[in-house]
């Protein structure tokens, strides 16, 4: 009996491949790499190329590895492309989830974890953000992702298929033993970016927005570590597989950063200084977002890298690994 991990390639789902295969628990990977680099996934691990979307595809992978549960991380993620292309993510985040489904019924799996966002819930000015909280998504992606949950809910009613929704916050970090980190071309995500500035000396961080109602007048997010995520996914794959019922869990810290502390955090562990471009808002952006995990942590979840310096330390050593 197998795991089917898509977007195993992928940055999180290269360390919940890694999470996996340290249990001995038998992993396969489907991921069209687009986004995952093939080299994220260990040789021992099979690697199947493809679109998580191709129905006979993904049935095949069920039949011979005799997969029992599917962790499902591949999708498009990018909020700006979101507002820019939204054709391309209702394609990636709706229709080819349909396609997965398809599939998962047919070889009927009995359980799902999905990757969803706290891009569902748009902005929130409350301390943190409860799964009960009204959704309000303010850009495509958002809008996809809360598709994509509806999507799996009605699917699962259909059967006995339990699933584990997770609405993650913004994910950061590296593996803390090296082996894997955020090696995405041209990645978007806040902390990887202020790394590179840092390590590659690029010269220059752009910081879109600076006259946001918060109070430095930049965004507010709640980070939360990569490999503390990865333990989230564990323990609801567990929690699935011994019975328990479906849920849909925030993943995050409860606790808000702005852009501006970022920063200030990257150049204080680092010991580098580099110049910030102050540019526009983006579109899309939602204002403050932050986690109440009250749900997961009574399921048990024990983070082990809450400490933003923590988090932007071991970003920083994958990106002066990847710059050797």
């Amino acid at each position: 009996m197998a795991v089917l991990v898509t977007g195993g390639a992928g940055y999180i789902g290269s360390h919940m491949v890694l999470a996996l295969r340290d249990k001995g628990i038998d992993t396969v990977v489907v991921d069209d790499l687009s986004a995952g680099i093939a080299s994220a996934v260990p040789p021992d691990v099979e690697l199947v190329e493809g679109s998580f979307g191709d129905v006979e595809l993904v049935n095949d992978v069920i039949k011979r590895r005799s997969v029992t549960s599917i962790l499902h991380f591949a999708g498009s993620t990018v909020v700006p492309e979101s507002v820019s292309d939204p054709l391309k993510y209702y394609q990636n985040n709706v229709t080819n989830l349909v396609g997965l489904l398809k599939a998962t019924l047919r070889g009927n799996i009995k359980s799902f974890v999905f990757s969803s966002t706290a891009a569902v819930y748009g902005s929130s000015y409350d301390t943190a953000v409860k799964e009960d909280a009204a959704v309000a998504p303010e850009s495509p992606y958002g809008r996809s992702k809360l598709m994509a949950e509806q999507i799996i809910r009605d699917a699962a009613a259909t059967n006995d298929l339990k699933f584990a929704i997770f609405r993650y916050f913004n994910v950061a970090g590296a593996d803390a033993l090296g082996r894997v980190g955020q090696s995405t071309p041209n990645a978007t995500h806040l902390i990887k970016l202020a790394c590179q500035a840092a390590v590659l000396e690029t010269g220059q961080f752009r910081l879109f927005g600076t006259d946001y109602p918060t109070a430095d007048g930049t965004c507010v997010r709640d980070f939360v570590h990569v490999s503390d995520l990865v333990d989230a996914h564990l323990l609801a794959l567990s929690h699935l597989e011994n019975g328990g019922s479906s849920v849909t869990l925030n993943c995050g810290y409860g606790q808000g950063y702005s852009v501006r502390a970022v920063l200030d955090t990257v150049q204080k562990v680092s010991g580098t200084k580099f110049d910030i471009a102050v540019c526009p808002r983006r579109d899309g952006d939602t204002v403050i977002s932050i986690a109440d995990g009250t749900r997961l942590r009574s399921l048990g979840w024990s983070p082990k890298y809450e400490s933003l310096e923590t988090i932007v330390l071991h970003a920083l050593n994958w990106e002066r690994k990847l710059k050797q």
